[in-house]
């Protein structure tokens, strides 16, 4: 379980965050939805420690993880699938999965079943598999951001942040990451959803919430938003 108390945190003097709460329930996938400059991003930095926060708490199985670095996060099981793919272009398909395997291959992390994994993300991502030699960088767009969602999960981790999966994706590819993430929630994959397609996020969702400037509007089951007419109105086109 993941969870977000009072969290500050922002770029120099710029503050973002203004005290959010957001509670990501083991097992559940949860979305966090907003217009451009909400702060969606921003969130994901801070819990994965790309950004220290100013204060607040967040809680990963138990251990305030606010303010550590980084890779100590990644060791304690925190993947983060960033926005705009950001795979190692010059390096294979193969040596980035590995990448994402580094502190199971360091003993920093139980290390399980490395090779199995690799293959349970070829069977989740075909694609990889007929390119698994190719270098990162000749990959379309669509083939990257399967590569980087396959590198955060071969953490094997125990909450898994995903950013913007279906950015710059055509409407058939976005349809298929969609797919991915229904198998890995079917998989019971602890998951924390920004995405801007609000409705196909929302649909996805055990719960949803709604960040407006830096502060959380609202929140609730995933359903009772999607059918929200405020909701409806600001992000989901109305419909």
């Amino acid at each position: 379980m993941l969870i977000i108390d009072n969290l500050v945190a922002g770029y120099g003097k710029v503050k973002v965050l203004h005290g959010i709460s957001i509670m990501v329930p083991e097992g559940k996938v949860v979305a966090l939805i907003g217009s451009n400059g909400a702060g969606k991003t921003t969130t994901l930095r801070a819990l994965s420690g790309m950004l220290k926060p100013e204060s607040g708490s967040i809680t990963l199985g138990g251990k305030d993880i606010a303010g550590l670095t980084s890779h100590e996060i990644t060791r304690m099981g925190l993947a983060h699938s960033p926005e705009g793919r950001r795979v190692f272009s010059t390096l294979p398909v193969m040596d980035n999965l590995l990448l994402g395997a580094f502190p199971r291959l360091t003993g920093s992390r139980h290390k399980g079943d490395v090779d199995g994994d690799i293959n349970r993300m070829f069977e989740l991502f075909p694609r990889l598999k007929e390119r698994r030699t190719q270098l990162a960088g000749t990959l379309s767009g669509g083939e990257q951001q399967m590569l980087a969602m396959a590198r955060a999960l071969m953490l094997n981790p125990e909450v898994l942040l995903l950013d913007e999966p279906s950015m710059g994706l055509s409407p058939r590819l976005v349809e298929e990451i969609f797919v991915i993430i229904e198998r890995l929630k079917k998989a019971n994959m602890t998951m924390l959803l920004v995405e801007q397609f609000a409705a196909a996020a929302l649909e996805v969702s055990d719960f949803g919430y709604v960040m407006e400037n830096g502060h959380i509007r609202t929140s609730g089951e995933a359903r009772a938003l999607k059918n929200d007419p405020a909701v409806q109105a600001a992000y989901l086109g109305g419909h």
